[in-house]
């Protein structure tokens, strides 16, 4: 191989470990924690016009300051998938467990708690209502109104529950909410003009986060609104909603956004999602809302506005999907129940055309093995398989490379010091061997884009998340637990924080396992002649080691694995082409004492003996 070809394979290993160095070394600042925000509640400010639906929502938890809200009936919410409660006050969605999620790997830890009351620390909950239009003026249910139970006692997928409220002006109000067995609720808003005159109201819904939510952090993930308009996926990040436009009528910032026919809206965090979809086909207004003073993250939904003749009823239907990111749940809504582009609020990235699939074969590989782990070890096989033909011609050509470096060398010491007759000759001479100096370079750059899809797939999606291999691995999405510095469990005294300093050369088995691997498949060839260049790789396999150890260990599985069948591969290649490599002479050449300079021009010095 020409130096040429090595400075080339050189640079790209090196961009990878400027890229992956850049993740450790500067990482985003955390966000600070949340305060304690007292409930919020607004007066219309201005009415909905005709048939259309304003930005501006009665109920909106933006603009007036009200003291926490009291106490008020609770209808128990149990499905296999959620527990919690939903608050007659309001008619609010406000207080959801996940059944089969604890906040740590201990069975005994609080299940991972989604939506939760004014008076905690961070509400977080979902609200209905309809706004007046055009001059309507009438009492209408807004966040603070206290429903009546009409029908059913707990919400369950088998029983629905029916709320009422007469505003005592002819209007009657009622809100019939059902559940399924996973994570979505259907709100069906009905009212009931018993009055003589027509009445216009537009329906709505909105979902209100007060203080700033407790994000991951980290740059590749996306955090904050992930709504569909038409097609089109949109993402606010929390750290960007202070930042649109402010509301010429002072309701904080918005950003409004016209749904024609399809859509949803709502929040996303690493695993879990709040989103308001009104039926496909039905236009409606999305809203984005933050507001300054108050620290309230808000998206509505805003429907078109109903004329209810006297005696007539008029019905408005909208979906909440509150739970887990699970793939299969949120591929089953979109497939099934016809949201568009549902499944793309997981964040698959920029490598979408990658990641997608890829996670789909390893969620297929898991159902197949029942084990994450080997699915991810089964996935890597797949992959190598894939890509073989095209690594194959690769290592062919740097076989062939090798055959060729007696002549190389030959070639170097006739052109001497003349760079340009060097290059001239060694192109005749892979031009005659049919040689391509670059192809050496292919299988790395193969790597990269599929090395960063796993690292989102294995960082993003729930599926990974407290998924066990074997023994001590219980966590793919998470750093491996074992430490070296308590010999992997073996002196009483647990590992080091992973927030510790001590924590980036507290190695576990399965970064040592990679720094190996790696090792030893630059042991199939020769260390480079280049001082600098011999240095650099002698060094990769553990810097490599120390900038993956604390990576989720399903990606250092991955990594592992991928070396193991590399070397398997280039070493039966190499072997069918006459290259024999001599892997215990490079290692031991790798311990060999380096020669003093003086030894050195000595040993070179003709007729001078050799020691």
């Amino acid at each position: 191989m020409d130096d040429q070809n090595k400075n080339l394979i050189l640079a790209t290993v090196l961009s990878l470990v400027v890229i992956l160095g850049w993740f450790l070394i500067f990482p985003p600042e955390e966000q600070a924690p949340s305060p304690e925000i007292d409930e919020i509640s607004t007066a219309p400010t201005e009415s909905l016009g005709p048939g259309t639906a304003n930005d501006s929502v009665p109920g909106s938890a933006l603009e007036q300051a009200a003291p926490v809200a009291q106490e008020a009936p609770r209808i128990a919410v149990e499905t296999p998938e959620l527990t919690g409660s939903l608050s007659l006050r309001g008619g609010r969605i406000d207080d959801l467990s996940l059944v089969d999620y604890n906040e740590t790997l201990d069975p005994e830890s609080p299940l991972v708690r989604l939506l939760s009351p004014v008076g905690t620390d961070t509400p977080y909950y979902a609200v209905w209502g309809w706004a007046p239009v055009g001059g309507t003026a009438t009492a209408l249910p807004g966040p603070d109104t206290v429903w009546s139970l009409e029908s059913g006692e707990t919400l369950t997928p088998e029983s629905p529950v029916t709320l009422s409220w007469d505003n005592g002006e002819g209007l009657i109000f009622r809100r019939t909410i059902s559940v399924d067995d996973k994570f979505m609720f259907d709100v069906e808003q009905t009212v009931e003009n018993t009055t003589d005159t027509a009445v216009t109201l537009a329906p709505y819904g909105f979902v209100a986060r007060h203080g700033e939510p407790d994000t991951q952090g980290f740059f590749i993930l996306h955090e904050g609104v992930v709504r569909m308009t038409d097609g089109t996926l949109e993402e606010i990040d929390y750290s960007d909603m202070p930042d649109l436009e402010p509301d010429a009528r002072g309701a904080g910032r918005v950003d409004v956004s016209e749904v024609t026919g399809n859509g949803w809206t709502g929040f996303t965090d690493k695993y879990w999602m709040t989103t308001l979809i009104p039926e496909p086909g039905t236009p409606f207004r999305s809203v984005v809302r933050y507001s300054d003073r108050s620290e309230v993250y808000q998206t509505d939904a805003v429907l078109p506005a109903l004329e209810v003749a006297p005696g007539a009823t008029a019905s408005s239907d909208t979906r909440l999907f509150a739970g887990a990111k699970e793939w299969e749940a949120i591929q089953g809504y979109q497939n099934e129940g016809g949201i568009e582009g549902f499944v793309d609020s997981i964040d698959w990235g920029w490598f979408f055309f990658l990641t997608k699939p890829i996670f789909m074969l390893l969620h297929f590989l898991n159902g197949l093995i029942g084990n994450m782990g080997w699915a991810i070890v089964a996935l890597t096989l797949i992959l190598k398989a894939i890509v073989f033909p095209l690594a194959y011609r690769s290592y062919v050509s740097m076989a062939k490379m090798k055959e060729l470096q007696p002549e190389m060398e030959a070639l170097k010491e006739r052109a001497g010091d003349d760079r340009q007759e060097m290059q001239k000759g060694m192109m005749k001479l892979y031009k005659e061997n049919k040689v391509n100096p670059a192809s050496g370079c292919l299988p790395i750059l193969l790597q990269i884009p599929i090395f960063f899809s796993l690292y989102k797939v294995i960082f993003v999606t729930i599926e990974l998340r407290h998924a066990p291999w074997f023994g001590w691995i219980r966590d793919l999405s998470a750093p491996d637990p074992s430490s070296i510095l308590n010999l992997f469990g073996l002196l009483p005294f647990a590992a080091p924080d992973p927030s510790s300093f001590l924590a980036i050369i507290s190695l576990g088995v399965l970064p040592i396992l990679l720094g190996v691997s790696m090792w030893l498949q630059q042991k199939l060839n020769p260390a480079p002649s280049d001082p600098t260049q011999k240095m650099v790789f002698a060094w990769m396999p553990w810097v490599f080691m120390f900038m993956l150890g604390n990576f989720a260990s399903g990606l250092v599985l991955y990594w592992i694995t991928n070396n193991v069948v590399t070397f398997v591969q280039q070493y039966a290649i190499m072997r069918s082409h006459g290259a024999k490599p001599d892997i215990f002479g490079n290692i031991k050449q790798g311990f060999k004492r380096k020669p003093k300079p003086a030894e050195a021009k000595a040993a070179n010095t003709p007729g001078k003996p050799k020691k």
